[in-house]
């Protein structure tokens, strides 16, 4: 699934996203059955949720950019951050993704974009603010790796399978409770199936998403690690943002947590025990570990 370029491909995340992908797709047209089976009603839903994901997929960098005040910016008006990322997209062989900033305090940065000729990386001003020189040039070569690897695409495309399971559920309630009146013992009999049915779906689906999501973290830290050669700067940079991540006002954390999944760290104050299970992102200390082998296999050192 990877795209040609010098970033090191990762077969075990091409394995885990073509993995993921088909039992997605096998637990939804079995969710799908089942509502059919269930309701008898849900083809309008079918066409409905089908055009919402095309609208996902094809626009998925516009509404990231939209919803985190996001805006594409020009070499004349950030020539340090273009000039960052053109170096790195020169060492990797790769096609250069748009670029854009957007106007937060909240440091961190992200990639969208249905493929490598329609991606976009985007960092905030607080991230800009706070990195030096070579801490920045290390997110920056984590989010291309995302494009690269084209991970990005199936993670929007995955997140947005349990948007579709949320509306037909949506629909089927309240088509059953207000076209069902007359049948009051089998609406609740019907509509405790189909929640059932719908929780188990969710559940499945959260579980392999947050699995994926956690692997291309770290696979996204080797590959920049590997092209920039300098997997302290990258370190040092997940530690500087996680510490200041703590410190933002909890309100705007919680503007940003929906993109969690596609972000440098996660929007999240201090994690608990279950947070960290069910986080889109590995704890700061495995990515750490992991960064601090990939510098002593690039010394030459035994690990």
């Amino acid at each position: 699934m990877a795209m040609h370029s010098r970033f090191r491909p990762d077969r075990q995340l091409t394995a885990r996203m073509v993995v993921t992908m088909f039992l997605l797709g096998l637990l939804y047209v079995a969710f799908t059955a089942a509502l059919i089976v269930l309701l008898k009603s849900v083809v309008l839903v079918v066409v409905i949720a089908g055009g919402l994901l095309g609208v996902q997929y094809w626009f998925s960098d516009r509404i990231a950019l939209y919803a985190m005040h996001g805006r594409l910016v020009t070499p004349e008006e950030q020539p340090r951050l273009h000039g960052v990322v053109d170096r790195l997209c020169a060492a990797a062989d790769m096609p250069k993704p748009k670029v854009a900033v957007s106007h937060m305090d909240l440091p961190n940065a992200f990639a969208t974009g249905r493929n490598a000729d329609n991606a976009v990386v985007c960092v905030t001003t607080g991230l800009m603010r706070r990195l030096e020189p070579e801490e920045l040039e290390g997110v920056l070569a984590h989010e291309l790796s995302h494009v690269a690897h084209r991970d990005v695409t199936v993670i929007t495309i995955a997140s947005f399978l349990g948007v579709i399971a949320g509306l037909m559920v949506r629909f089927a309630f309240y088509s059953q409770l207000l076209g069902g009146r007359q049948r009051d013992q089998n609406t609740a009999v019907l509509l405790v199936m189909v929640m059932a049915v719908s929780a188990l779906v969710y559940a499945v689906s959260f579980l392999l998403i947050r699995a994926l999501s956690r692997y291309r973290e770290l696979a996204a830290d080797r590959a920049a690690a590997m092209l920039t050669a300098r997997p302290s700067a990258l370190a040092s940079a997940l530690t500087k943002v996680s510490g200041d991540i703590a410190r933002i006002p909890t309100e705007d954390l919680r503007t940003a947590q929906a993109f969690n999944a596609f972000f440098f760290t996660p929007a999240l104050g201090p994690g608990t025990v279950v947070a960290n299970l069910f986080s889109t992102h590995p704890t700061l200390e495995r990515r750490l570990k992991a960064l601090e082998a990939i510098s002593a296999e690039l010394s030459g050192e035994a690990p």
